[in-house]
């Protein structure tokens, strides 16, 4: 990686992050550090639920826990680094931490997508196949489709993080946002290589589009089987396994594909810190609290757990 600037010796990337008063900063700071220990608790709370309670020592809830696993480093690739930029006079970040950034972020952002899709396999199976349900979805399966989501989640971005960081850095090296997004340090770049441009295009939507269409197909089949059950309170039952999943799914594919689904010369930097702010931090922060909320043994493991 090169960079060049005549002005001044350049030794990372400034990130704007959220410009405003001393004061408003120090009420953003005790307000994203409330926001990520809550995720940390929350989220925490399940994986000890799960690993505690044997009843839970199923598939569901096995990928459930590592989901919250994920969660809890997905926001922490963020969140930390977020903090102490609140906090900074300079709002500079190192060459190497950013682009340790964008990889870990995207890695954890496409693994949480391959998680999304497997968790929707597994209540296909559970509705439409109920009676090899245990036999399809053996121990063995889960952990090789865990171990699958996270090697094939930080392969994908490899290839890009090493085009990008060898790339050469011209003039500003102001990025406005709160992290290392691949816009705009494409747009910092010396020479616009379109074939670097096809690559960054081609490899980001994937992880999205191919996850979310399974997620689709997956729950037409989950539907057209609850539509066959004859009684009303079956229905109510097959639809109520569902329930926390679909709201996550929603929660996330929302935010992201408003981010990601349309032109980026759409939205304004505000806009895109929002939309970035609600799937990364919100989100997780939320996940805990429906799957509790909407989970009658994940309500009781976690009462069990805590001792309410």
């Amino acid at each position: 990686m090169k960079i060049f600037d005549n002005s001044s010796t350049i030794t990372g990337f400034i990130l704007l992050g959220f410009p405003c008063p001393r004061e408003e900063q120090v009420l953003l700071f005790v307000l994203f550090s409330a926001v990520y220990l809550l995720t940390l608790m929350g989220n925490g709370s399940i994986i000890c639920a799960v690993h505690w309670d044997q009843r839970l020592h199923t598939p569901m809830y096995i990928l459930l826990a590592n989901f919250s696993f994920l969660e809890i480093c997905y926001v922490t690739s963020t969140v930390p680094n977020m903090l102490a930029n609140i906090l900074s006079d300079t709002k500079v970040i190192s060459f190497s931490g950013c682009f340790l950034q964008f990889y870990f972020f995207f890695s954890l952002g496409s693994t949480e997508c391959f998680f999304l899709a497997i968790m929707a396999f597994d209540r296909y199976l559970a509705i439409c196949r109920p009676l090899h349900y245990p036999t399809i979805m053996t121990g063995r399966l889960c952990t090789n489709l865990v171990v699958g989501c996270w090697v094939l989640g930080f392969l994908w971005f490899l290839i890009p993080i090493i085009i990008i960081s060898q790339m050469s850095f011209c003039g500003s090296r102001i990025i406005d946002h709160f992290l290392c997004d691949p816009g705009p340090l494409l747009a910092l770049t010396c020479k616009k290589d379109p074939v670097v441009e096809l690559v960054f295009s081609i490899l980001s939507p994937l992880p999205l589009i191919i996850p979310f269409l399974f997620i689709i197909m997956s729950y037409a089949l989950v539907l057209r089987a609850v539509l066959k059950v004859p009684s009303a309170a079956g229905r109510k039952k097959a639809f109520s396994t569902c329930g926390s999943h679909l709201a996550v799914v929603s929660l996330f594919y929302g935010s992201v594909l408003v981010m990601y689904g349309s032109p980026a010369s759409e939205h304004e930097a505000g806009m895109q810190k929002v939309v970035t702010l609600f799937y990364s931090v919100v989100t997780p922060l939320l996940n805990p609290v429906i799957y509790s909320l909407r989970n009658k043994d994940i309500k009781k493991a976690l009462q069990k757990f805590l001792g309410i």
